[in-house]
């Protein structure tokens, strides 16, 4: 059965399958601003190796520490994978707080599903696991922001309780209440 749980180098070679996924529907490029296109572009060099992916694992881990090395702007987060055995389905990240610009485009919490696991209810279930683990980290009302476009991720968002606020350019912003 499928868990959320810590990163774990046990799905490496589904996460790589997952990857490859992405790339094929044109994530990973410069113009890709999700956490997995980002990470894509920095990773998907060493990410093959399994030390690399190992390396890689204790990293996206070592991201929750408040003391971790991290870009300008970038804060805190919990990291935590759908898995269902070896197979990988897709990430959550929990966002610890908010900067400026959290607040207008991210928030708390952002979300993604490999292509080929698709439109099965992952995602629904992930944020709503999340929203318990976000609860647990202090946060009462989370935040989660889509592309106006988004229909699946804004369905997703409002099955968990999420409330519009508004819109703020090209994104939807949703408090999700954690408890």
């Amino acid at each position: 059965m499928a868990e959320l749980a810590a990163p774990t180098v046990r799905v490496h070679a589904s996460f790589l399958a997952a990857m490859a996924e992405f790339g094929a529907e044109g994530r990973g490029t410069v113009h890709d601003a999700t956490e997995t296109g980002r990470e894509m572009r920095l990773f998907s060099a060493v990410w093959t190796a399994p030390e690399g992916f190992a390396d890689y694992v204790r990293w996206l881990i070592g991201q929750a520490r408040e003391d971790s090395p991290r870009p300008e702007g970038y804060v805190p987060a919990t990291n935590l994978w759908m898995t269902d055995g070896d197979e990988y389905i897709g990430r959550l990240a929990i966002r610890h707080r908010l900067t400026e610009r959290l607040l207008l485009a991210g928030g708390h919490i952002g979300y993604d599903v490999r292509p080929s696991a698709r439109r099965r209810g992952h995602a629904t279930r992930m944020l709503r696991e999340g929203l318990a683990v976000a609860r647990g980290l202090g946060i009462t009302s989370a935040l989660l922001t889509c592309d106006v476009d988004n229909v699946a991720s804004r369905t997703v968002i409002e099955h968990n309780g999420g409330v519009l606020e508004n819109r703020h350019e090209d994104k939807w912003r949703f408090w999700v209440p954690t408890s």
